[in-house]
């Protein structure tokens, strides 16, 4: 069985090769010059950028690669599932479907499963990391995709932004709310809802948009002492790590894990932005 994972789950290199998943990079450009993220392109070199007045753009996979890697799987006779990231934040999901029906009037006996995750960062890598484990532990197709749906349904992302200046940038914010944000030391609450970014509370510095965080995650979390719980971070290990401390001593969760959010999603969201994920139901 083939899994297939985009960019966008902010999992990192090694992950891909140590794990037998296929990797399909969205790709970013910067100054003309246009890179696949993860394999030709370094987070901290968007960061750096958006810090240096640049405001870096996104395009989704192309669909020569995902065509390329379902006639791969067509003459290979394997199964195949992709998790992809929230349709509602790329254009990549959508593309997927498309070149995969191409591919199906040829070979209709190929089995492939498309997931639209409606998550993204490490929300959207839990469930790549959890259907490489339902692989790797002999679990059929079907029961595989029952499963990432579930999780898929259930992940909630909570996240804030260091400085609304660079998402009034990409059109996400007012400039003037970025302007009075940025006076006031205002830090957006934000979380995924369908997959869509939605702003959901202000609070006015790093601390208390943290302990808030925690607050939602006590009353949305389902048996957090039992979950992986995942942070991604971009380019601030030190606000991933505050916020790390705070979910460990309120929650004693399994495990948590921690990694810079990648050049896709932080071209828009910009450095400082941390984000922490969990569900909110468990099976």
């Amino acid at each position: 069985m083939r899994i297939f994972a985009d960019s966008a789950c902010d999992l990192p290199k090694s992950f891909f090769k140590d794990n037998d998943v296929t990797l399909f990079p969205l790709r970013v450009l910067i100054d003309d010059n246009e890179y696949d993220d993860i394999l030709s392109i370094d987070p901290k070199d968007v960061y750096n950028a958006i810090r240096n007045g640049k405001q870096p753009k996104t395009s989704q996979v192309s669909p020569e690669l995902f065509l390329e890697n379902w006639q791969q799987l067509a003459s290979s006779g394997e199964e195949g599932i992709y998790i992809a990231f929230s349709s509602e934040l790329s254009g990549t999901h959508d593309t997927a479907v498309m070149t995969s029906k191409q591919v199906k009037e040829t070979d209709p006996d190929t089995t492939l499963i498309i997931i639209d995750s409606k998550c993204a960062s490490l929300g959207y890598g839990l469930l790549v990391k959890e259907a490489v484990r339902l692989r790797d532990n002999g679990e059929s197709l079907q029961d595989i995709e029952k499963k990432i749906r579930f999780m898929a349904e259930h992940m909630e992302h909570l996240f804030t932004v260091e400085d609304l200046d660079y998402m009034a940038r990409g059109g996400r914010v007012s400039k003037t709310s970025a302007f009075i944000g940025g006076l006031l030391n205002i830090k957006p609450l934000l979380h995924v809802e369908a997959g869509k970014l939605v702003p959901i509370e202000k609070h006015r510095g790093r601390k208390k948009v943290l302990r808030r965080m925690t607050e939602l995650m006590a009353e949305r979390g389902d048996h957090l002492a039992d979950q992986t719980i995942a942070i991604s971070h971009a380019d601030d290990e030190n606000i991933a790590l505050e916020l790390k401390a705070l979910a460990d001593e309120l929650f004693r969760p399994k495990s948590i894990e921690i990694h810079m959010i990648g050049s896709t999603i932080g071209a828009h969201t910009g450095p400082g932005t941390v984000a922490i994920f969990f569900l909110n139901k468990l099976p």
